[in-house]
């Protein structure tokens, strides 16, 4: 079973036992928390679609762990004005782990 589910304006597919990253999650290591903002889901080949969230579904997660992304690196750069400014930025995220799908 495949479900897709929206979480900090980013799209997640995810099935039983997976373990993903999403946006900072602002609970603690261990806890469990629910996601209803279903928008698809897949059982046995056959999909059901929500306009825009499917209702009586729940995905059942276990926050693992809160870590920073990579850097990125933001140049400015204006050519003859002798103008240069370097930025960098690591994203806050939270992994979990998909426990289980409840229908």
């Amino acid at each position: 079973m495949h479900v897709l589910f929206d979480n900090g304006g980013k799209q997640y597919l995810v099935s039983k036992g997976d373990i993903i990253n999403v946006e900072k999650i602002n609970k603690l290591i261990g806890t469990t928390i629910e996601v209803d903002n279903i928008l698809m889901y897949c059982k046995n080949n056959i999909y059901k679609f929500g306009n825009p969230y499917i209702k009586n579904i729940c995905v059942i997660a276990k926050i693992i762990n809160h870590n920073r992304s990579k850097k990125i690196k933001i140049i400015k750069f204006i050519r003859r004005k002798h103008y240069r400014r370097n930025y960098g930025h690591r994203q806050w995220f939270t992994q979990i782990k998909i426990i289980d799908i409840i229908l």
